[in-house]
């Protein structure tokens, strides 16, 4: 099982949001794989240097998957399956394997994509 970030949690953890924080510490300390991709870092990275260091910081913990071109088939079809139009989301949904996790700012369509799998994965809001 792996704990998959998107935009909305990776702000949390930037915004210094102390349930967010709780939640990457405990996924750490019991070696839970935390997990996002390339995508989403685009989303909430802004600056260069020393302005988002506790976003540098958590990111230090988490694996970035490259949005490549197989990850992008895989969305691809989800969004065609779902009929939503997000690719970053659906590149989330896409990595997530059966008993992950993903904690989001945007529940609804997470879901909504999460239907579209054959996987069990649960969305946890934000």
């Amino acid at each position: 099982m792996s704990v998959i970030l998107d935009a909305g949690a990776l702000v949390a953890l930037e915004r210094n949001d102390r349930a967010m924080w709780r939640r990457l510490k405990a996924a750490v300390q019991s070696r839970t794989p935390l997990m996002t991709h390339g995508g989403v870092i685009a989303q909430v990275w802004r600056c260069g240097t020393g302005r988002q260091a506790r976003l540098a910081r958590s990111l230090q913990a988490v694996e970035t998957v490259a949005l490549d071109d197989e990850l992008g088939r895989r969305a691809g079809v989800l969004l065609a399956r779902s009929g939503l139009s997000d690719a970053i989301d659906a590149a989330l949904v896409a990595m997530a394997t059966h008993s992950d996790r993903i904690i989001t700012s945007d529940p609804d369509d997470l879901a909504t994509l999460v239907a579209a799998t054959d996987r069990r994965v649960d969305v946890i809001p934000i």
